[in-house]
């Protein structure tokens, strides 16, 4: 089968390799439909964080049909049409019953990876994967997509607003014009937020945050950025702060600009240096966050407010590419040409 791999910094190819196989009596083979490259595969192909030359992809979002199961598997079966979170809960540990599946107290191995491919193993497959009704071309192609973003980026978006409270009536900020901040817009309105203050400098994204429902746009960053956002909230701060980046500006600002007793949502992989903890504690500003509870979220709400039409997150991909292209898809995400690059796997 076809499998991508990170031959070297901004270098991702594509290899003939073995089809996984069941290794466990937990796993199940899933033959991928749609992946996708993910922000955050970006770090190590712009060699902005150390990875082996020629290992294993970190792609780790998927849609597909079950093709095998381990005998423990009950909840789906061969031929189900299945997302694939990125995270691999157990549902019944201390963590997945308090709703934080992406940090399952069962299974050390609970993140995804090598998606990019065109058959996966998932592990741990029982709790955590989410059975779609139908099949694959019972659907559009905008629906496919918005399915996809359930594996993780409307998941990590909508993570971001439950931890930072975000309720009806609120004013929120969300730093980060990427795919999970734009996802962090439509979960901020779905839970009800009347003023949502996106961050982007890019005329598209801008206009892709007015289409998902935020109210004022600040492109301004540092100082300056501070300054306006406050303006936008009269001098007070916002209810809610979503930091969907992970840089050290973006973290600081996400201090700056909530009011006291607000939360940060934080969601954005941290890739920061020391962090200011005086702000924070002078202020009362609680800082929550890390792996989204992709699995909980999906079957409490998310699935179905896809579903139902309510919400249309698949917009958040911009170009589609044929995993024999997967290098163009790192490449456009890096040199910013799209927003996030769907990956076409298979029918």
């Amino acid at each position: 089968m076809k499998k991508a791999v990170f031959e070297k910094v901004g270098q991702m190819k594509i290899e003939d390799v073995a089809k996984p196989t069941i290794q466990k009596d937990d796993d199940v083979i899933i033959k991928v439909v749609r992946a996708c490259v993910c922000g955050s595969d970006l770090w190590a192909y712009r060699g902005l964080e150390e990875k082996a030359p020629n290992s294993e992809n970190s792609g780790h979002e998927a849609i597909g049909i079950v093709e095998k199961v381990g005998k423990d598997i009950t909840t789906v079966k061969p031929g189900d049409f299945v997302i694939a979170p990125f995270t691999h809960g157990c549902g019944h540990c201390p963590a997945c019953l308090a709703g934080f599946d992406g940090d399952c107290q069962s299974h050390d191995d609970n993140f995804s990876n090598g998606n990019q491919a065109e058959y996966v193993r998932f592990q741990h497959g029982q709790w955590a994967l989410i059975k779609v009704p139908g099949q694959p071309s019972d659907y559009s192609e905008g629906m496919l997509k918005s399915l996809l973003t359930l594996a993780d980026v409307l998941a990590t978006g909508f993570h971001a607003a439950r931890v930072a409270h975000v309720k009806a009536g609120d004013t929120v900020v969300v730093l980060g014009d990427g795919a999970v901040g734009l996802c962090g817009i439509i979960s901020a309105k779905l839970l009800g937020a009347k003023k949502i203050i996106s961050t982007s400098r890019h005329p598209d994204r801008q206009a892709l945050a007015k289409t998902f429902g935020a109210t004022d746009n600040v492109a301004e960053r540092g100082d300056e950025g501070v300054k306006k956002i406050l303006e936008l909230t009269n001098g007070f701060g916002a209810d809610a702060v979503l930091e969907c980046v992970g840089t050290e500006l973006s973290t600081e600002t996400a201090l700056r600009v909530g009011r006291p007793g607000s939360v940060v949502g934080r969601v954005g992989l941290p890739h920061t240096g020391k962090m200011d903890i005086t702000t924070p504690f002078a202020n009362n500003i609680s800082i929550a966050g890390g792996p989204a509870s992709v699995s909980t979220y999906d079957k409490q709400l998310l699935l179905k407010a896809v579903l139902d039409g309510e919400i249309n997150p698949g917009l958040v991909f911009t170009k589609s590419f044929k995993l024999d292209d997967i290098d163009a898809a790192y490449k456009a995400m890096t040199d910013r040409k799209v927003i996030k690059s769907l990956v076409v796997v298979s029918d």
